[in-house]
């Protein structure tokens, strides 16, 4: 298994429309073939940033699965219009810790109020 991580520089006047697009592309993302699962989370102290972690079965399954497929042209379409400047993504093998996966309710549409 592998993580995916990446922070989303959001412009904080769009972060409604992009939590909106965001529900409305996970469906794309989860019915690709090794997607094991995602977390997307809203940084309390920038206002705009997100945290993107997409866990893998192998690192080809979404540098060559995903990000080559039909669908990755729609999830471009959809996101990365709100992204600047475009976020570095990178993979990384779990070492330690527990699964923050489990701990996250799906993607739903709008945004989630802080606490």
């Amino acid at each position: 298994m592998i993580i995916e991580h990446a922070l989303l520089p959001v412009r904080p006047d769009r972060t409604v429309a992009f939590e909106a697009a965001f529900a409305e592309a996970y469906p794309i993302i989860a019915a690709m073939p090794g997607f094991g699962g995602l977390s997307l989370s809203r940084c309390l102290e920038r206002d705009g940033t997100y945290l993107l972690l997409v866990r893998w079965e192998q690192l080809r399954d979404h540098t060559e699965g995903f990000r080559g497929s039909p669908e990755y042209q729609r999830w471009r379409s959809l996101l990365h219009h709100f992204y600047e400047p475009f976020p570095v993504v990178e993979h990384f093998a779990p070492v330690a810790g527990d699964d923050v996966f489990s701990a996250v309710a799906p993607v739903a549409a709008g945004p989630a109020a802080p606490e």
